[in-house]
């Protein structure tokens, strides 16, 4: 359940329709994360690209980890230009336990910010600029530019 859009995110409308298409499955917790551009350093907004074939494994992944414990991980991450206090990523956890869903949604997207294969750029003065002091190598990648 990895959503991608164009642009920011419409965050009331997504974790609605996360929440509906999981309000019958007997979880007892429903854990949001929504992940902000914050004002800073003087960008207007963030742009990102994604390498979607690494990311879907990645994510994969951490579905069969969530499936392991009785849970479901979904996420949403935007491609290209979000501007600054809309919204680019939101991931959700639900679990039978809140217990499960709080350590998972943790987990969950410390290893999305240090793995997924995402490139995050600053928009200023109309230029997309690599942010590679805020960017992370990926493990095994040797590529980091």
């Amino acid at each position: 359940m990895l959503y991608l859009y164009d642009g920011a995110l419409d965050v009331p409308k997504i974790l609605r329709e996360w929440y509906e298409q999981e309000e019958g499955s007997n979880y007892g917790a429903y854990i949001p994360f929504v992940g902000t551009v914050r004002d800073e350093d003087g960008i207007e907004g963030l742009s990102f690209d994604i390498y979607e074939p690494i990311l879907n494994s990645w994510f994969e992944a951490w579905q069969a980890r969530a499936k392991e414990r009785g849970a479901v991980i979904k996420m949403a991450h935007s491609r290209g230009d979000v501007l600054l206090h809309q919204s680019s990523y939101i991931a959700a956890v639900f679990s039978p336990k809140r217990r499960v869903a709080l350590e998972f949604i943790d987990e969950f997207v410390e290893d999305f910010k240090a793995s997924a294969p995402i490139w995050k750029y600053d928009l200023k003065g109309g230029e997309r600029i690599y942010a590679l002091d805020r960017s992370t190598a990926i493990k095994g990648s040797g590529i980091l530019k």
